[in-house]
């Protein structure tokens, strides 16, 4: 079994799971988990932190680049 090594840390459940989204489009398999210690009262969206094989670190970071850079600038002149 490959070692898990941390990509990022996502903000909240959404923007993980659209890094998760973007990965497994990319044939990179992740899994999520909570980047702080969680309280029972507490309700609202945790970081969480995505973790990837140690092999697919460099692919999950060009996955990531790749599908979120933004578009190209339209001259509007």
């Amino acid at each position: 079994m490959t070692d898990l090594v941390q990509l990022t840390v996502a903000g909240d459940v959404t923007e993980a799971e659209e890094v998760q989204r973007i990965l497994t489009a990319a044939g990179i398999d992740c899994e999520l988990e909570h980047a702080v210690p969680e309280h029972p009262a507490q309700h609202d969206d945790a970081p969480l932190k995505v973790l990837v094989a140690d092999d697919d670190l460099d692919a999950a970071r060009d996955a990531i680049e790749a599908l979120t850079e933004p578009d190209e600038l339209i001259d509007e002149d």
